[in-house]
């Protein structure tokens, strides 16, 4: 059967295509009635193939209904941060060019918010649940046949890149003109790369919010596969394991900190809980502390696989046994991909290395929407890169060191974070950790560690102490930070990833610098 979830569920409409943070099961069929619905009724409005659309919506059989008609509609789907402003959020609504916005009741005032300040048309604001301003989507499907349209033509997703440097862009591709089912069976070529397999019994966790790639692609490619996709609302260590075990969750997507709070869990609540179901553990968007890897390993068993990859585009895979044999490793190029590490001037760098980490993929170019300039900037020999900085074995194995614009240069010396960071998480005493550099009047930069002390765990110079000590040995001198703050809690995004800046830029701006 070609992969595609409107063809699945008309073939087989019984099965449960998603499960919602609340429990409620929502049977294939039933979501493809109301995608038809929805679907007919945007073109009824008007709406035509590369037009885009924009959503706040929380995990959930909302945000799939419109993924699946977008897709099927041949529009361009952008979800939006729904822990933006509604300064931030209207100005991606602006950018993509939405011709409908949908927001969940939930988010009911930044969606109005976020509508107005964005300029947005009433007749083009609709909500799940009701919102003053919007129209309801129930009331939009209302009388609409529930068959599929017979024009349909594949969509895709425009995410927005985080903004690390400057406003978030939209990254876009080109629509293919594929019939949507044809085009759902090429984009889960990237979980069949792992392994997976189709249709049930398989369910895939849904762990971080729906506004990231990854969740998308993973996620939304799971479900062409005919998986169960079962919703968290929010991150709960617990409760993440309690869903692998009811729904006998077969694959999902983390990231490294995912993991260190499911470590940090009690003995007693680790094993009350089967995971044996689980096959394909898969995680990304960080370099992963090898010692946090191998305690996931020992506790999950071989399920566990890493990839390296971006919203632009990826990349590599490491399978449990890559790993195992080569400790660190976020593995070798897809067979689709190539990898290129290069010197500051562009050159090709000898095996070992560390240079910037360029990729190339053999499917869809992209494009950063509306910046040609950025495009371009970050393009070599037809390749792109993201910043990160890597290297690459003898045998083509990749591994990170860390984020360009996270290197700390001390002394003329490239010390990177990351490096350090997977040190000091590996104390017991140690929750969380962020290394990064401060400005130095004679080094140029000085290594600072901000450390969230574990639950318990007292901060100060006892804790600061018995950090250095175990460092002693595992790193050298140079790279051990030069003093230690302590904070109640780490700023990261719903997705785990630490937004470091916030904690960085006030130790520049009292040296009056700009970074």
């Amino acid at each position: 059967m070609a992969a595609g979830f409107w063809r699945r569920a008309q073939e087989d409409p019984t099965w449960v295509a998603v499960v919602d943070p609340d429990g409620t099961e929502h049977l294939a069929g039933d979501v493809l009635s109301r995608v038809n619905q929805l679907t007919h009724a945007l073109k009824a409005r008007g709406l035509q193939p590369g037009d885009g659309i924009a959503t706040i919506t929380p995990n959930g059989v909302a945000a799939v209904e419109v993924y699946l008609a977008a897709l099927q509609a041949g529009l361009y789907l952008t979800p939006i941060n729904w822990h933006f402003t509604a300064n931030e959020a209207a100005y991606i609504a602006t950018d993509c060019g939405a011709k409908a916005f949908f927001v969940h009741s939930r988010f009911g005032e930044l969606g109005r918010d976020t509508a107005d300040q964005a300029g947005l048309a009433a007749d083009i604001r609709f909500s799940f649940g009701d919102v003053p301003g919007f129209t309801n989507v129930a009331e939009l499907r209302a009388g609409q046949p529930d068959t599929l349209p017979a024009d349909r033509t594949a969509g895709t997703t425009m995410h927005y890149t985080s903004g690390t440097t400057g406003r978030p862009k939209g990254v876009r591709r080109g629509l293919t003109g594929l019939d949507p089912d044809d085009q759902a069976a090429l984009l889960t070529g990237l979980l069949m790369m792992f392994g997976i397999t189709e249709g049930q019994p398989n369910a895939h966790l849904l762990a971080a919010p729906n506004y990231h790639t990854a969740v998308t692609v993973f996620g939304g490619s799971a479900l062409h596969m005919g998986h169960t996709i079962v919703c968290m609302d929010g991150w709960d260590s617990e409760q993440a394991l309690a869903l692998v075990d009811r729904y006998q969750v077969t694959n999902s997507h983390m990231v490294p900190t995912h993991f260190k709070r499911m470590l940090a869990l009690p003995d007693e609540t680790r094993k009350r809980y089967d995971l044996s179901s689980m096959r394909w553990l898969i995680h990304a968007a960080a370099p992963c502390p090898i010692g946090i890897k191998q305690e996931m390993l020992d506790w999950w068993g071989p399920c566990v696989y890493e990839y390296y990859a971006a919203t632009e585009g990826g990349g590599s895979i490491a399978t449990p046994q890559d790993w195992i044999a080569h400790p660190g490793t976020v593995g070798t190029a897809w067979p689709m991909s190539e990898l290129l590490i290069a010197d500051e001037d562009g050159n090709s760098c000898p095996p070992g290395t560390p240079g910037t980490i360029y990729m190339k993929m053999g499917v869809g170019e992209f494009e950063y929407y509306g910046d040609k300039a950025k495009t371009e900037a970050n393009r070599l020999h037809g390749y792109f890169t993201v910043g990160d900085i890597g290297y690459l074995t003898e045998d083509g194995h990749l591994f990170l060191c860390d984020r360009k614009s996270d290197m700390i240069i001390s002394g003329g010396a490239n010390i990177y974070p990351a490096e350090i960071e997977a040190e000091i998480i590996m104390n017991p005493k140690v929750a969380d950790v962020a290394v990064f550099g401060i400005p130095d009047a004679d080094w140029g930069e000085q290594i600072k560690a901000v450390v969230q002390p574990a639950e318990g765990v007292q901060a100060g110079d006892e804790l600061a102490a018995d950090i250095f000590a175990a460092l002693d040995g595992k790193l050298a001198r140079m790279k051990w930070p030069k003093s230690i703050d302590f904070a109640d809690e780490l700023p990261r995004d719903p997705s785990g990833k630490l937004l470091k800046r916030r904690l960085r830029d006030p130790y520049w701006a009292e040296q009056g610098s700009a970074i």
